[in-house]
């Protein structure tokens, strides 16, 4: 976006920029908090709010201006460029599962429209080799800026069909699982690892939950519906803790409660797949009648890598 912008006018500076910019909103992991999940919850929070960086877009740009004093004329373009970047970085975090407060301080509770992976390759590709053209080619040729714009624009088109795949997937998925007389109050959907031709859907139903997969290609196949227990009488007397406090809010209700040996777990059921989940905290111990709040604490997130094989397959295969 950089290099968009002002990037025949200032040369690679105007990448520089866009980077160094691009990395600041995320740089709330370096603020230290209480504990893990206030880590967790707390991430894409005030710094993502596109108020706040609004306001700041101009100071930003003020000292930009007073940096590369050459380009001081050049004030409102660095504000344009300062402004686009801050705020579309933090919208494409919003097309992410994980949630993004952008609209702190007016509302906390974390918004996501999940269209994309947390890491697309045909997103992120286009834009990786226009940057490098750019680089690469600045000040030689205007052929590197139009890779650039070409790369963005790819990337962007990509973005507008992952947003059409999500709603031809969802409407598919509420018609099947309404034909198989599955019922769920609430249903989320997200796009699986590095693609968006399958959806993992997760649906609520009181204490249970289910985990289907599908994708564009499956038509009218029946969907494989897996149900699970959600087991929150394990809460019980925990309600005030506040580790299960937050944990709750921030997930929107989308978590389990699981036993084990003793440890009283709490799962985000939105990020990873059954049963290997990127986010899992231990709030508590079992005990009787009621378990022991105890300082949260993360646990290791567990990956299968035969999983990204079954990706594939089911990608091309209703039942792989």
């Amino acid at each position: 976006m950089g290099e968009a912008v002002l990037g025949p006018k200032v040369g690679r500076k105007a990448m520089v920029w866009g980077a160094i910019l691009g990395t600041l909103p995320d740089l709330d992991v370096l603020i230290p908090l209480d504990g893990p999940v206030e880590d967790f919850v707390y991430h894409r929070g005030f710094s993502h709010s596109l108020f706040l960086l609004a306001l700041v877009a101009p100071v930003f740009a003020w000292l930009i201006s007073r940096i590369h004093k050459d380009s001081r004329h050049r004030f409102r373009e660095w504000w344009l460029l300062v402004f686009l970047v801050l705020e579309i970085g933090v919208l494409l975090d919003l097309l992410t599962i994980y949630g993004t407060q952008i609209l702190w301080p007016f509302g906390t509770v974390p918004l996501a429209w999940p269209v994309l992976f947390i890491i697309d390759p045909l997103f992120t590709l286009p834009i990786v080799v226009g940057v490098a053209a750019a680089w690469l080619m600045s000040g030689k040729s205007s052929l590197g800026h139009r890779l650039n714009a070409a790369g963005l624009a790819i990337a962007m088109v990509y973005l507008g069909w992952a947003m059409g795949a999500r709603e031809f997937v969802n409407h598919s998925v509420r018609q099947r699982l309404e034909a198989q007389g599955v019922r769920s109050e609430r249903l989320i959907s997200s796009p699986t690892p590095f693609n968006t031709l399958l959806w993992r859907f997760v649906g609520i139903d009181g204490d249970r939950y289910f985990e289907t997969y599908a994708s564009i290609f499956d038509g009218d196949a029946p969907l494989v519906v897996q149900p699970y227990r959600r087991n929150l009488n394990l809460l019980t007397g925990l309600e005030s803790h506040r580790p299960v406090v937050e944990l709750r809010s921030f997930t929107r209700g989308w978590y389990a409660v699981d036993d084990e040996a003793g440890d009283i777990v709490v799962t985000d059921l939105r990020m990873g797949s059954e049963p290997h989940y990127v986010f899992r905290f231990k709030v508590a111990e079992a005990g009787n009648p009621h378990p022991t709040p105890v300082a949260d604490e993360q646990l290791r997130a567990t990956i299968d890598g035969r999983q990204f094989g079954w990706v594939w397959r089911r990608i091309w295969n209703p039942d792989p």
